[in-house]
């Protein structure tokens, strides 16, 4: 199907293109490109959220644009999603980033494709981005990867410090309906309802897996980038937001991949930037165009004369389940870590106090808690979809269930770019406990302090 770009370019759309992989298994792809037929660079987004229904609205808002650009977009479902065959019985399986490796070195060697290939992805896609740059294919040039983690144990949907997100039952519950959908009969033919027995009878419980594994072993080592970050070797551009889950990885990222990197840390929640909220919202097709012409045609885009970090730095904001936009600034690093940002360290103090280091003599003492299980209620998801009551409200109903240490009203403002620390000792009387701590903005008007930690 030919259609005109947003310039006007022809651009040619192919609904359903079948890639054949070394096992026999066949991946569906979308495919939309220049109609002239010439070869040019390709775009890969490889994921298991349906190309024909699920992804759809937002794949016709982006790929033609690059299209007409002069770029092949190829938008593949994952082994047992849509009209792919084959069953899915996990995320980040050895087999799906074998067919990764396999779709890029298909797509490299069409008529239509120069060679290069760069793969983009948010959230499932940023990470298979990412671990299918640590295989190392030929062809890939670069990866785009946007609300992912380098660390699926520590930083993901799953297990945060070792206790259970209760992300993670939405999330297995997602993705037990997404297994549960049949292909279209239109595009896989006859075969359909054998294809779509397979899964249902194939796909498994992904929540028993993920309970089986409660600590960091091998299940989550593989696919963790971070196990050997040395693997990554070609360019990378990783972005998230303040809102997000997933805005930790930008920072680490920054700081181990040894090749060109770039990251972006905006106000917004899980979803891409040129449709961020909270915003402001940047015109992220015009950044991510540059980013592709650097790696993928060789052009001097300018983009890597840049400072490596981008942060939106917020400020004070009332506590609200929702907001469209945050008040702050834009600002610039050369490096993470930068010579711009440094530490500042407090002291959990007995009578409650949260003690500039030197300030005061030191007060010592046995604080003991035990918090009604509702407490944490007002902090808002772990990873926000800009949704009512997302984001964090009022914490004065936590802090009543908590241990609380706050500074003095601050005489100057502070700022934090990257990751608060913490170091604590303390002892339980249960076979198993959980520690959680809030860094929490007080509001000049809620009461004549500054800066709170809750425990």
């Amino acid at each position: 199907m030919n259609r005109k770009g947003p310039a006007g370019q022809d651009v040619v759309e192919q609904r359903h293109v079948e890639i054949p992989m070394p096992d026999g298994c066949i991946l569906a792809a979308r495919i939309w490109r220049p109609a002239d037929g010439r070869p040019v660079p390709a775009i890969l987004e490889y994921l298991p959220y349906r190309k024909g229904d699920g992804t759809l609205a937002r794949d016709l808002a982006r790929a033609p644009y690059f299209a007409e650009q002069g770029y092949a977009c190829v938008r593949v479902d994952l082994r047992g999603t849509g009209e792919s065959r084959g069953v899915l019985v996990d995320e980040y399986t050895a087999q799906e980033l074998q067919d990764g490796c396999d779709v890029i070195a298909w797509i490299a060697g069409q008529a239509w494709c120069d060679g290069n290939v760069g793969m983009v992805g948010i959230s499932w896609g940023g990470f298979n981005a990412l671990q299918v740059a640590a295989l190392q294919p030929p062809a890939l040039k670069a990866v785009i990867s946007l609300c992912s983690t380098d660390d699926r144990y520590a930083d993901d949907v799953h297990y945060m410090g070792g206790t259970m997100v209760i992300d993670q039952i939405s999330w297995a519950s997602y993705m037990f309906g997404i297994n549960t959908l049949p292909p279209d009969p239109d595009l896989v033919g006859e075969t359909w309802r054998e294809l779509w027995m397979e899964r249902l009878t194939g796909s498994g419980l992904w929540l028993k897996n993920w309970l089986e594994h409660q600590t960091r072993d091998g299940f989550w080592k593989h696919g963790s980038v971070c196990e050997d970050i040395s693997r990554i070797q070609v360019p990378v551009y990783a972005i998230s937001g303040w809102a997000d889950g997933y805005c930790r990885t930008v920072f680490r990222l920054m700081e181990s991949l040894q090749g060109p990197s770039k990251g972006l840390v905006g106000p917004w929640a899980h979803n891409y930037p040129h449709v961020g909220q909270p915003g402001p919202a940047i015109d992220w097709h015009a950044e991510e165009l540059r980013w592709w012409d650097q790696w993928l045609k060789g052009r001097k885009t300018g983009i890597m004369d840049e400072p490596r970090l981008r942060l939106f730095m917020q400020d004070h904001a009332q506590p609200a389940g929702s907001c469209e936009h945050r008040d702050g600034r834009w600002v610039e690093e050369p490096s993470w870590p930068s010579t711009n940002v440094f530490r500042t360290p407090f002291r959990l103090e007995s009578d409650g106090t949260l003690a500039a280091e030197g300030a005061v003599e030191p007060t010592h003492g046995k604080l003991k808690i035990r918090s009604p299980m509702g407490v944490g209620i007002a902090g808002g998801k772990w990873c926000s979809y800009a949704k009512p009551d997302d984001q964090p409200v009022d914490q004065r109903r936590d802090d009543a269930g908590s241990l609380v240490f706050e500074t003095a009203p601050l005489s100057n403002p502070l700022e934090i770019a990257g990751d608060a620390a913490l170091e604590m000792t303390f002892a339980v009387d249960r076979p198993a406990a959980q520690v959680a701590v809030r860094l929490v903005d007080v509001a000049p008007t809620a009461r004549p302090r500054g800066s709170a930690m809750a425990c």
